[in-house]
């Protein structure tokens, strides 16, 4: 049988754009590059996967014949992208080519086989549980900026740790990150009952599956989810999307959060410093953004050097009553943290001038942000 169907461009659109982050990448496999598209009886079933991150999606279309073939993900994309007419039809022709008409416009594109196209994973339907999806949103908000990139030498640093917890009746979901430099740590209340999420010891989930995830929850009010020994799998009512985990160890986060006193602190309005921040970084050396913190008389002093371009000075009113501090840190560690907070004003706990910094606040509940210090 050879393809051939009629679909709205808008349909197809928003498909093909889901698929682009996960297909287009350097594959090992070209056929990793193309999507698989598979006809059912009322419209297109689309596949994209990298063997990390799989994502099925259902487009409505009117199937004239039936078939299966892959094609280019980013040029079958492009064509879309470009094209001016409300729908599209889609042939196959011999080998594997399609016609694809538009309007006026006809393109003749080569495909591949699709039985050369990987399997996608089979998962146990019976353990998916229902979750808000904003929840999931803003869990990987609050972490996603301090994943490690891959060249970290820690494996697990390029992974979220992901955790379920039940105290005293009530179900708390939690995400963990870390790149060696910073840590963050959101936990939320769920009223969904935990008790069928079949955890791992340690669960990680690779950067590449937090990214598509958060995209996935973005456009949707409810999600299933479960977990399996190697997956994840997350779907809605016409999308499924299977994340391959990742095994290993994480850092243990909690004596890290332990170390540091909550006593010696320090509050400070959330968006002047935020603003001070980035003005300050104007002046920092690129690779580290090393600015100092001089922290004394109801007063933070922030001033940052480059050898090149000069320097920059910027003072911030702040409540504490405790010793005089003077620090060093990265600049965008705070940038980072700041920007995904929501209060007005923000608890920064520093036990010395060698210690890290503990950031959180009232309105963020459940979120916690600390950053190393570094040598001035």
């Amino acid at each position: 049988m050879t393809l051939k169907c009629t679909v709205l461009r808008s349909d197809l659109m928003e498909g093909l754009n889901s698929l682009q982050n996960i297909t287009n990448k350097r594959a090992t496999l070209a056929i990793l590059s193309n999507i698989l598209i598979e006809t059912s009886n009322d419209g297109l079933i689309l596949t994209g996967t990298d063997l990390e991150v799989g994502l099925r999606l259902h487009v409505p279309a009117e199937i004239h014949d039936q078939g299966t073939l892959t094609l280019p993900s980013k040029k079958i994309f492009e064509i879309v992208r470009e094209s001016g007419s409300e729908s599209i039809t889609i042939e196959e022709t011999e080998n594997s080519w399609v016609v694809i008409t538009a309007d006026l416009s006809t393109y003749n594109l080569a495909g591949i086989a699709s039985d050369e196209f990987p399997e996608f994973p089979e998962f146990e339907e019976e353990n998916l549980v229902s979750f808000e999806a904003g929840v999931f949103s803003e869990l990987i908000e609050k972490i996603i900026y301090s994943v490690a990139n891959e060249q970290e030498n820690i494996y697990s640093l390029t992974n979220v740790l992901f955790e379920a917890e039940k105290r005293e009746k009530r179900s708390y979901l939690r995400m963990i990150s870390s790149d060696g430099h910073r840590l963050s740590i959101i936990e939320k209340f769920v009223s969904t009952d935990i008790d069928q999420l079949n955890l791992n010891p340690v669960t990680l989930i690779p950067k590449k599956g937090i990214q598509e995830m958060k995209k996935f929850c973005e456009s949707r009010e409810s999600i299933y989810i479960s977990f399996e020994e190697k997956q994840m799998v997350i779907k809605s009512d016409e999308s499924i999307m299977v994340v391959r985990l990742k095994q290993g160890e994480f850092p243990q986060y909690r004596a890290i959060v332990d170390a540091v006193q909550i006593e010696n602190k320090i509050e400070i309005d959330r968006n002047p410093f935020l603003d001070s921040l980035k003005r300050i970084n104007l002046f920092t050396e690129d690779i580290f953004h090393t600015i100092q913190f001089e922290i004394k008389n109801g007063e933070m002093i922030l001033t940052s050097q480059n050898a090149d371009l000069g320097n920059a000075k910027d003072i911030q009113k702040v409540n504490y009553a405790g010793e005089p501090l003077l620090l060093g840190f990265n600049c965008r560690y705070f940038i980072d943290t700041l920007q995904v907070m929501e209060c007005e004003t923000v608890e920064a706990y520093i036990n010395s001038n060698n210690s890290p910094c503990l950031l959180k606040s009232e309105i963020d509940e459940g979120f916690i942000s600390i950053i190393m210090p570094m040598q001035l």
